[in-house]
């Protein structure tokens, strides 16, 4: 399966490829296998040997965790150009998390020996690599941080910001997040339940912040929304600056 030539933009544009050069570039998409999923389908589960890593070219990829009591938590979304699995540049580990693909799926993937092969013709992708999972690294302990020091409305409104700068679109009422999002998506991002979100997305539309229906979140007051999950009054310059910020998606 050969891929279109806007994918293979938005690979030459991800993290992974930086610095490498254009032989560089292109000898990693020879070597790569196409991945392609349908919505629902798994890349790999939470505690899988980790044997591959991969390059999402279209679609959405979903991360979760189970915690010791069992429940799912969703840690995030990932959009096309964003780097997944990684961690199988490292031997005998396993994959800290669950990637799902969201909707029809298509990703580069290399195999454990095949990243180590390219890593010792080109030692840039290495450290690119360490770089990607440092970045994630940080982006699981900003939500933890959120979720052991945040209420619940805050905690939400940066869930659905965070959403919006990864996958939003511009409609008419607003910002529309384009993925299939269900309350209970946004309770197990959260840590919270199905009910406190019903109840808070109900009060933001009461007061025009956004508009929510069944797995459809639409951001009709971006200010409003920062100024929530900031603290902030919404007359606030940081908070404004954010939202406007969200406005040019």
């Amino acid at each position: 399966m050969k891929i279109a030539e806007e994918e293979i933009i938005i690979a030459q544009n991800s993290n992974l490829f930086r610095n490498i050069g254009s032989q560089g570039v292109e000898e990693l998409v020879a070597a790569a296998q196409i991945s392609k999923l349908n919505g629902g389908a798994h890349y790999f589960l939470e505690d899988d040997p980790a044997d591959t890593g991969y390059l999402l070219l279209k679609g959405k990829v979903k991360l979760t965790q189970v915690t010791l009591e069992g429940q799912q938590v969703i840690l995030g979304y990932l959009s096309p150009g964003r780097v997944f699995g990684i961690i199988a540049i490292l031997k005998k580990v396993t994959y800290p998390v669950s990637a799902q693909a969201v909707g029809n799926c298509i990703a580069l993937a290399w195999d454990q020996r095949t990243l180590n092969r390219l890593m010792e013709r080109h030692p840039q992708i290495a450290l690119n690599s360490l770089l990607i999972m440092a970045g994630q690294i940080r982006e699981f302990q900003n939500r933890v941080r959120d979720l052991s020091t945040k209420r619940v409305e805050t905690r939400l409104a940066r869930a659905v910001l965070r959403l919006a700068n990864q996958t939003g679109v511009k409609v008419p009422e607003g910002i529309l997040i384009d993925l299939p999002l269900s309350r209970q998506d946004l309770a197990e991002m959260t840590g919270s339940t199905l009910y406190t979100v019903s109840r808070i997305l109900h009060d933001w539309e009461e007061m025009g912040i956004v508009l929510s229906k069944r797995q459809k979140v639409v951001i009709t007051n971006p200010h409003g929304l920062v100024s929530i999950a900031e603290d902030l009054p919404e007359n606030q310059e940081e908070g404004q600056i954010q939202a406007d910020d969200l406005c040019d998606i």
